[in-house]
């Protein structure tokens, strides 16, 4: 059994220069590709369920398919709730057995934001599992935009809640679709040099893949989540398989056609995230 928690995967990850990817989930066909991704790189990775994955699917079912890959799969796999948006969020994952809570209070004032993240830090811990909060808030291309994070606040917010993963704002924005701009490494610097926490980055699709590797083995940016990026090669290769199969209507027989362009691009995406030593 490799069921991680995400202080497993991110401590050695801050320690030897690398980082991990948080792969948002939608269903079964890309976690599965994400896992056998993981396993032919020979690294880690974070399965996670965001609000849309699970208005589709409930937790009690996405908990159970976490745990039966982690259960099989030869690399650490951690089973991570993404932007849980209430203590009750965060409860039930943890009932359903994920091994990591990610509070998202970003739109609250930091007063409230610290309080509510510290209660569920200690729910976590005290449950042995890990918890990522954020500080400032990371927009949505064509939606909400994006306010950067203080590093002065960052450094509070590490320091009185106790999260074991910090997510940042720092030019990353969800939703891209195109590499382009990446990060204000000058704010990164300042957040990292304010705490030891493992920094996080949302909207990782938008950050040109140079950009990532270099932060990855060059800074305390310890995960990556990637979800546009990877839900534009599955849409690309469910196109490809019904146009090569136009008569098939067997779903199953289908989504098959999804698996091997999914896994390369994942494996894509995980070999920038490796240290020197690792590639």
């Amino acid at each position: 059994m490799t069921l991680a928690t995400l202080s497993d995967v991110l401590q050695p990850a801050l320690r030897n220069g690398y980082a991990v990817a948080g792969l948002v989930t939608l269903g079964w066909e890309d976690m599965r590709a994400y896992v056998t991704a993981a396993e032919a790189e020979e690294v880690p990775v974070i399965l996670q369920a965001g609000p849309s994955c699970r208005e589709h699917t409930p937790l009690p079912i996405l908990g159970k398919m976490f745990r039966h890959l982690a259960e099989r799969a030869s690399v650490p796999v951690v089973a991570h709730l993404d932007h849980g948006y209430s203590y009750d969020d965060c409860a039930e994952a943890l009932d359903c057995g994920f091994t990591s809570l990610m509070f998202d209070g970003s739109r609250l004032s930091l007063e409230e934001n610290i309080a509510q993240t510290t209660a569920i830090a200690k729910l976590a811990h005290g449950a042995g599992v890990s918890c990522e909060g954020e500080v400032g808030f990371v927009g949505y291309s064509g939606g909400e935009a994006s306010a950067g994070t203080d590093p002065h606040e960052a450094a509070r917010f590490a320091t009185e809640t106790g999260v074991d993963a910090m997510a940042i704002s720092v030019g990353n924005v969800h939703l891209q679709t195109e590499q382009a701009g990446g990060v204000d490494e000058e704010r990164v610097r300042a957040i990292e040099a304010s705490s030891t926490v493992p920094l996080v980055i949302h909207g990782g699709s938008g950050i040109p893949s140079e950009q990532r590797t270099h932060l990855a083995r060059g800074s305390n940016i310890c995960k990556f989540n990637i979800g546009t990026e990877l839900r534009m090669a599955f849409g690309h290769a469910l196109r490809a398989s019904l146009a090569k199969n136009t008569d098939e209507f067997d779903r199953i027989a289908i989504l098959k056609g999804t698996h091997d362009p999914l896994v390369a691009a994942t494996r894509a995406v995980l070999r920038h995230l490796k240290s020197a030593e690792q590639c």
